[in-house]
C-alpha cells in the first residue's frame, strides 16, 4: 500500500487555493490516470450554463470514474483544470473546494483558447493509493 504525503515547502509560495504544492507517493502504488472530464451530464448529454454547475458536473464525472476504478477524491494527487475564461477562476475554485476537503492535490489551472462542445471547464486527475 502506498503512502501519500503533502509537501509544503516554506521556501516556495503557498498554494492560493484548495490544492497543495505537491503530493509525494511512496511505496507500491496503484495509480489511476483520468482523462479530462467535460461537464456533460451522462444521462442527457447536455451541459449546464454556469461555471458553477459545469464545475460540479465535471467533478461528478471525475468522481464516477474514480469510484469505478476503486478510488475516491481522497486518492487524487494531481489535477489539471482548463478554463475557457480565467475570470471564472474564483467561482470554479469555490466549487472545487467542496470536492477536495482533505489533503489537497497538486493542481494546475489555466485558460485555454477553447474547450470541446463549448464547455467552460474541463478537469483531469491522477489518483494513487
Amino acid at each position: 500500500m502506498a503512502t501519500i504525503k503533502t509537501i509544503a515547502a516554506a521556501a516556495a509560495p503557498k498554494a492560493v487555493g484548495p490544492y497543495s504544492q505537491a503530493q509525494k507517493v511512496s511505496g507500491e502504488a496503484e495509480t489511476l490516470y483520468v482523462s479530462g472530464q467535460l461537464p456533460t451530464d451522462p444521462s442527457t448529454g447536455t451541459m449546464a450554463a454556469t461555471i458553477e454547475e459545469q464545475t460540479h458536473q465535471s467533478l461528478k464525472n471525475l468522481g464516477a470514474i474514480l469510484t469505478e476504478g476503486g478510488f475516491s477524491y481522497d486518492n487524487v494527487v494531481k489535477t489539471t483544470v482548463l478554463l475557457a475564461d480565467i475570470k471564472d477562476f474564483a467561482a470554479m475554485n469555490a466549487v472545487y473546494a467542496e470536492y477536495f476537503t482533505g489533503e489537497k492535490p497538486a493542481r494546475m489551472c489555466y485558460q485555454v483558447a477553447a474547450l470541446p462542445m463549448g464547455a467552460k471547464v474541463e478537469i483531469d486527475c491522477v489518483a494513487a493509493k
